[in-house]
């Protein structure tokens, strides 16, 4: 005599499955039942004056004309600003051996680094200088350096 390939435990899962698939269509029948279902007039919301969302229409009498023509999309056009690039400052330290100092900004009080290579004459420590800003690979560099 053979014995059937189901077992006690196969029954019952696929009893179980079948019971929660039940279950579920039960449950969808009941939220189709119970909902309002007014359609597409229940769905929309309308956006007042003040710009909350309400579930009547506007009101067309507190309606406001727009010109077109006024509305900007993008970002205006930048208008050419005059960009200050020379400084003045004072020369803090400078080693002529090494060929390099420091020059202190008189409007920020700020120290910028000076290589000999960024002199265009010859600058002794207490000068005032005018000079230019450029980045470097430690922070900014003076170039352009000249006496004021």
């Amino acid at each position: 005599m053979a014995r059937s390939s189901e077992s006690f435990n196969k029954k019952e899962k696929e009893k179980s499955r079948l019971k929660k698939r039940q279950e579920k269509v039960k449950k969808k029948d009941m939220r189709k039942s119970n909902s309002p279902g007014g359609g597409l007039d229940d769905m929309i919301a309308y956006v007042d004056e003040n710009g909350r969302l309400t579930d009547t229409p506007p009101d067309p009498t507190k309606r406001t004309k727009v010109d077109v023509e006024t509305i900007e999309i993008s970002i205006p056009k930048r208008t050419e600003e005059e960009i200050i690039t020379t400084r003045k400052g004072r020369v803090e330290f400078f080693d002529e051996t090494k060929g390099f100092g420091f020059i202190k900004e008189l409007d920020t009080q700020e120290k910028y680094y000076v290589h000999v290579r960024g002199l265009l004459e010859p600058i002794r420590e207490r000068d005032l200088v005018t000079f230019e800003l450029e980045r470097g690979m430690k922070g900014m560099n003076c170039v352009k350096v000249k006496k004021a």
